[in-house]
C-alpha cells in the first residue's frame, strides 16, 4: 500500500463500544414519542448518521425536543453501557508509539466524545477530534475528514480512515483517503463490505500490519 503516517477513526461501534447504549437511548426517546413503533432492527439504521439527521427525517417539528430526549437518557447512562472492543488500545498506543498522527472523527457531539476516550484511556492518543459541533457537514461530507487531516498536517495519500458503518467508508473515499472497515460493525459487515473500503480489519490490531507499525 501507499506510505500511511496518519490514521482517523469513527468513534462509537469502531473505537468504542457504545452500541446497546445507543440503541437504548433510541429505543427510550422513540418509545415516548412513537410507542410501539420502533422495534431493535427498526433502531440499527439509525446508528451512524447525527441525531439531527435521523430525527429530522422523522419529524422536523419535534427533532429538537427528541434529540434532547435522547441526549439526556444517553448521558444518564453512558458510563453504565459504554464497553472497550479487543485489542482497540493496544493497537492504537503501539501506533502512537511508531509516530502515526492519529485523530477521531464522529458525528458525535463533543461532551459525549471526549467522555468516551477519556474513560477508556484512549483521549491522550489523539492529536485531532473532529465531532459534530466542529463542522458544517457531517460524515460521509468529506469536510470532518478533510478538517482532522489539516489539522495533522496530512494528505489523502497518506491517510487511511477506520469506521463500522457507510458514512465513514464513504466519507473517506470522498475525501480521497484509503478506507478500512471493522469486522465487528453492528449494521453488519456485509453492509460495509458493499462500500468496497480498501480493508476489512477482523481485529483492530489488524491495522497495525496494513499500515506497517507490527
Amino acid at each position: 500500500m501507499k506510505t500511511v503516517d496518519t490514521v482517523l477513526f469513527d468513534l462509537d461501534g469502531t473505537l468504542i463500544d457504545t452500541n446497546e447504549l445507543i440503541i437504548a437511548s433510541f429505543e427510550h426517546t422513540l418509545g415516548e414519542y412513537y410507542p410501539g413503533q420502533y422495534k431493535r432492527a427498526d433502531i440499527l439504521p439509525f446508528i451512524g448518521p447525527s441525531l439531527d439527521e435521523t430525527f429530522t427525517r422523522l419529524n422536523p417539528s419535534l427533532a429538537n425536543d427528541m434529540i434532547e430526549m435522547y441526549i439526556e437518557h444517553n448521558h444518564l447512562h453512558h458510563d453504565q453501557l459504554l464497553r472497550e472492543y479487543e485489542g482497540v488500545r493496544e493497537a492504537v498506543a503501539q501506533l502512537f508509539d511508531k509516530g502515526y498522527k492519529l485523530g477521531v472523527v464522529t458525528t458525535k457531539r463533543r461532551p459525549t466524545t471526549e467522555r468516551g476516550l477519556e474513560i477508556t484511556g484512549l483521549k491522550p492518543y489523539f492529536s485531532t477530534i473532529v465531532t459534530f459541533d466542529d463542522v458544517e457537514n457531517v460524515k460521509p461530507h468529506p469536510e470532518p475528514i478533510k478538517k482532522a487531516m489539516a489539522q495533522l498536517g496530512s494528505t489523502p495519500e497518506q491517510t487511511i480512515m477506520v469506521g463500522d458503518n457507510t458514512h465513514d467508508i464513504d466519507g473517506g473515499k470522498r475525501a480521497g483517503t484509503q478506507t478500512a472497515a471493522v469486522g465487528w460493525a453492528v449494521r453488519g459487515l456485509e453492509e460495509v463490505r458493499s462500500l468496497y473500503p480498501d480493508y476489512i480489519l477482523e481485529d483492530m490490531r489488524d491495522l497495525l500490519h496494513i499500515v506497517g507499525a507490527d
